[in-house]
């Protein structure tokens, strides 16, 4: 019983911080206040910087001086951008770019 009070209270603890890092933005921006411009600005850099940061965190292992020197993550890196540029949807791009990685790790550069 204790054990089901548990599980229940931390679903409770997680939806209700879902539900609050979802509300927060439409409480403080919502209805006529303008958006902070350093809340803009953020807006359009940080996405581009997160990016660059997870294909750096990606890449981090990968050993250039190994047979194929990390070709198929190059290729799948040059792959979803090159989706993202032509599609413009980042569902897929990714896809994509995963479909394509996977496929060169298991039958091409084994």
């Amino acid at each position: 019983m204790q054990e089901n009070l548990y599980i229940i209270s931390a679903i409770a603890v997680a939806a209700i911080c879902t539900f609050a890092t979802r509300a927060i933005p439409f409480a403080l921006f919502g209805g006529k206040r303008q958006v902070p411009k350093t809340v803009t600005y953020l807006g359009h850099v940080l996405p581009p910087a997160i990016i660059a940061v997870l294909i750096i965190y990606c890449i981090r292992n990968v050993n250039f001086l190994s047979p194929n020197h990390g070709a198929s993550e190059i290729i799948a890196i040059l792959s979803t951008a090159l989706l993202h540029i032509i599609k413009g949807n980042t569902l897929i791009s990714i896809g994509g770019g995963t479909v394509i990685y996977m496929f060169l790790v298991q039958y091409i550069f084994i």
